[in-house]
């Protein structure tokens, strides 16, 4: 028998309205502008309760069915017995996914679409930097040094391999294709090949497409599939010259090889906007490796404008879709942390 997905619709009669209000907390630092977009996409603007996460309660979760934004510790999910869907407004789901955390009749979506400008941005400014020796040249100005480095890398006509072909990684992707540089991707699931690559393949091609990569670029999200993706053996058939990004999770990449790598001169270098551990300890000895540019998990935070205001466009689109009984966008698949764009059959919405 096929599977259905229930939608339970229900009308309020208006002296009972006050007690039946479909309590929705909004938690991001929206601005006054994206907040009335928010509010226009609701059925009803009183059910919307902004607050940001550092002030939501026990009694505020109990009340909720519905949460738009992040909580300060997914272990607060525990007192939002109430739960239908909530909609995180990062890409990453880690916290959310553990077995049991959620209500077994709610949803998760995510915000995946809102990040692929900024973050791609961010590790095309990295890698020019790394390949130019920008960095060399500042520590240079610091000491006022005027000295040249020597010999500079070249983007054009290079092979970038790209982990993760989702909403970060086809940005990228497409940035260094308009470059003039041959991009491959490595994707879970193949399926058709998107514009922005030139070849696409399973990850059971990672290893033999390494040790023809300049640029390797990892945009992947924490989960055990991807625990240290980019283990010793795999750094150790990289090229000298090398540049490795890594803007998903720290825990994709083996830290201390990639440390002992950079050090050595095995590879020409690594930016990592995000680290194992992180923060990364003050004397980590990957702060002061060769090569290494580090930030502190900021390329795809609110630095950006539009990167909120997209944030606000996908919470309005979702609120109008489940208000409405409509299949929800960026649904994640619990068992992997993925969105999957679809609506999972054995849940009810309620309205």
């Amino acid at each position: 028998m096929a599977a259905a997905i229930l939608f339970f619709k229900y009308t309020i009669a208006p002296d009972a309205r006050k007690e039946a209000l479909m309590k929705i907390l909004v938690t991001p630092p929206f601005t006054e502008e994206q907040k009335k977009q928010i509010l226009s996409a609701a059925a009803d603007p009183r059910d919307l309760q902004f607050c940001l996460k550092k002030d939501i309660t026990p009694a505020l979760l109990k009340e909720a069915e519905v949460i738009l934004g992040n909580l300060e510790n997914p272990d607060q999910l525990q007192y939002a017995e109430h739960l239908q869907w909530i909609q995180l407004n990062n890409a990453g789901t880690e916290g959310y996914c553990i077995p049991g955390r959620l209500p077994e009749t709610s949803v998760l979506t995510n915000a995946t679409g809102a990040y692929g400008l900024a973050i791609s941005e961010h590790m095309l400014a990295c890698l020019f930097l790394l390949r130019k020796k920008l960095d060399l040249y500042y520590v240079n100005q610091l000491q006022c040094r005027w000295k040249s480095e020597g010999h500079v890398g070249v983007i054009q006509g290079t092979t970038a391999l790209i982990i993760g072909l989702g909403d970060i990684g086809t940005a990228f992707a497409a940035k260094m294709k308009a470059l003039g540089c041959h991009t491959i991707g490595i994707k879970r699931r193949v399926g058709e090949k998107p514009s922005c690559v030139d070849e696409l393949y399973g990850m059971e091609a990672l290893d033999s497409l390494l040790p023809g990569a300049d640029v390797v670029a990892m945009s992947l999200p924490g989960n055990p599939s991807t625990y240290h993706i980019l283990n010793r053996e795999r750094i150790a058939l990289l090229s000298p010259g090398t540049i490795v990004l890594n803007a998903g999770r720290g825990t994709a990449i083996d830290t201390d090889a990639l440390c002992e790598a950079l050090y050595a001169g095995k590879i020409a270098g690594a930016a990592l906007d995000v680290t194992d551990p992180e923060p990364l300890p003050a004397d980590h000895p990957l702060w002061k490796a060769p090569g290494a540019v580090i930030t502190p998990h900021i390329s795809g935070g609110y630095a950006l404008p539009e990167t909120l205001q997209k944030i606000a466009e996908i919470f309005a689109e979702n609120l109008k879709r489940y208000q409405s009984g409509e299949p929800l966008m960026n649904v994640v698949d619990p068992e992997t942390g993925y969105s999957s764009g679809k609506y999972p059959f054995g849940h009810f919405i309620r309205r």
